[in-house]
């Protein structure tokens, strides 16, 4: 299975080897609009460890007092979303565990790796890496030993780990014993769905994450508010210099158990920082100036296909809620709008997943 995490493996032996939005008012629902899905239905139960998310409207995207807002956030746009069940905290080790004792599943970041498949979504001419390094593996983060003046360069700061996986998350020697309700991490999209499919559950859509992510608070930069200073008690995020030091003012360094941090206004826990999370979207910088472009739209699923300018040969779904690498200085991502295209076979030290659940259909 491919590895599109390599790309910045075959960045680094590349290296070795040689708009303003318009503005526009949310168009409101009319008084015909389709209805929504709000209370939970009479005789329907919550399923155990999932939490019951009411339906409503709200507006998708940057809010306006957000001054990290970036492009693809824009423009805002109407959404309604039909109430649906979510996992309360992100999958943990041991019910991956647990998904895995009973299917045997293997991960992308434990399989052998094919270079004919994994090419295809590189450049043309891309070298192909030693054998030695062509092993089955995943991203590790590791700290710089100075100031990194371009932190657009994630290289510097990410690095292959042969070995790296979800039962060892910084690689050989490391050890998920002792950690079983930390969020597993290391999960490619494939891995995530494969999860699901088993647990008779879906991802979200990046809406339904989104307007999940808001528990009731309004059009507020975080699920407390607009404070940055509260960040610390809210989320695992990165304090300090990044990626140099971390002052641990939220209690971590690196991933954090579930439940540690405060849950949002619908009983959601980690909706900000300690891992990024999949999304069923394919990622595209066209999709949000679409929905604008609509007016408000109902349940919406992503764009048909994925399109990045800046990636162009990666197929990219969107993930959510930023990581505990995410600082004011670097990505800010714990914001509730933030969102990032992440290749759908590529496995991180900071990557994992939740999943939903609709109300089952009468019989």
């Amino acid at each position: 299975m491919l590895q599109s995490s390599f790309r910045i493996l075959c960045m680094l032996l590349l290296a070795l080897a040689c708009k303003t939005e318009p503005k526009k008012t949310p168009v409101p629902l009319q008084e015909n609009a389709p209805e929504i899905l709000t209370e939970l239905p009479e005789g329907s139960q919550i399923p155990e460890g999932m939490v019951w998310v009411p339906g409503g409207e709200f507006q998708q995207g940057a809010v306006a007092q957000d001054t990290h807002a970036m492009a693809h956030e824009k423009p805002p746009h109407q959404v309604i979303i039909d109430g649906f069940f979510m996992d309360v905290h992100p999958v943990t080790n041991k019910a991956f565990g647990k998904f895995v004792s009973e299917t045997g599943y293997v991960t992308i970041a434990e399989r052998e790796i094919n270079w004919e498949e994994m090419k295809t979504q590189l450049p043309p001419n891309t070298p192909k890496p030693h054998d030695s390094i062509l092993q089955p593996g995943s991203l590790v983060f590791k700290k710089t030993k100075s100031s990194v003046p371009n932190l657009y360069d994630y290289s510097q700061w990410w690095e292959w780990r042969i070995g790296a996986n979800w039962k060892h998350p910084n690689g050989p020697g490391s050890s998920i014993e002792g950690k079983e309700d930390y969020p597993v991490v290391h999960i490619a999209y494939e891995d995530a769905l494969a999860y699901c499919k088993w647990a008779g559950k879906r991802l979200p859509t990046e809406a339904e994450w989104e307007y999940a992510a808001r528990g009731n608070s309004g059009n507020v930069i975080y699920f407390w508010g607009d404070d940055t200073n509260q960040l610390k008690d809210f989320a695992n995020t990165w304090e300090g210099e990044f990626p140099v030091e971390n002052t641990m003012a939220d209690g971590y360094e690196l991933r954090a158990p579930v439940k540690q941090f405060p849950k949002n206004g619908f009983g959601l826990y980690g909706m900000a920082g300690n891992v990024w999370e999949w999304t069923s979207d394919w990622y595209s910088t066209k999709y949000y100036k679409e929905l604008w472009n609509n007016g408000t739209t109902k349940n919406p699923e992503g764009p048909k296909a994925t399109y990045n300018p800046t990636n162009p040969y990666g197929k990219e779904k969107v993930i959510k809620g930023g990581s505990f690498l995410c600082s004011e200085s670097y990505c800010a991502s714990y914001r509730i709008s933030a969102r990032m295209a992440t290749s759908t076979d590529s496995s991180q030290e900071h990557l994992g997943f939740r999943a939903v659940m609709d109300i089952p259909d009468p019989d």
